[in-house]
């Protein structure tokens, strides 16, 4: 292979390795995000109960339960808007990884010369074309509902 080429592969191996990287982290962090859901919801179900079960409780300790749950909602709702946002960034590496392979794909079309291409082949291409339009499109699409959701927040 001409240093180029090899320059070319060792490139998308590296992304390739740095999206699976990635992901992994993405996964253990989600793993992460569950247990914490089962702790705060274990912690919000015991400060409710002493809530219900009030009776001749000091009111600055009823206003301390009040707050620790209202801290437990913040809590929660936090994690679910990182939940999200984790979700949206593993579409965005799948679509990453379906480009690349349709890239690929497209490559070995777009390297052959135009005269021995036959039919067939001129047609693959056409469709690996709107494919990669349509993984395009979508990440556009994610991008758009992160930036509205980011816009939301401020």
């Amino acid at each position: 292979y001409p240093t180029w080429k090899r320059t070319l592969m060792r490139q998308a191996r590296e992304a390739q390795t740095k999206r699976f990287c990635k992901a992994q982290a993405i996964q253990r962090r989600l793993e992460e995000i569950e247990v914490t859901f089962r702790v705060l919801e274990q912690q919000g179900i015991k400060l409710e109960k002493l809530l219900r079960d009030e009776d001749g409780t000091p009111a600055d300790k009823k206003t301390q339960w009040m707050n620790q749950l209202l801290y437990l909602v913040q809590k929660k709702n936090s994690l679910m808007s990182e939940e999200s946002d984790l979700m949206i960034t593993v579409q965005e590496l799948k679509l990453e990884e379906q480009q690349w392979q349709l890239d690929q794909k497209l490559r070995c079309y777009m390297n052959r010369e135009e005269s021995l291409k036959t039919p067939e082949d001129r047609a693959a291409e056409q469709e690996i074309l709107v494919q990669l339009l349509e993984v395009v499109n979508k990440r556009n699409v994610l991008i758009h509902i992160q930036e509205e959701k980011r816009l939301s927040e401020l």
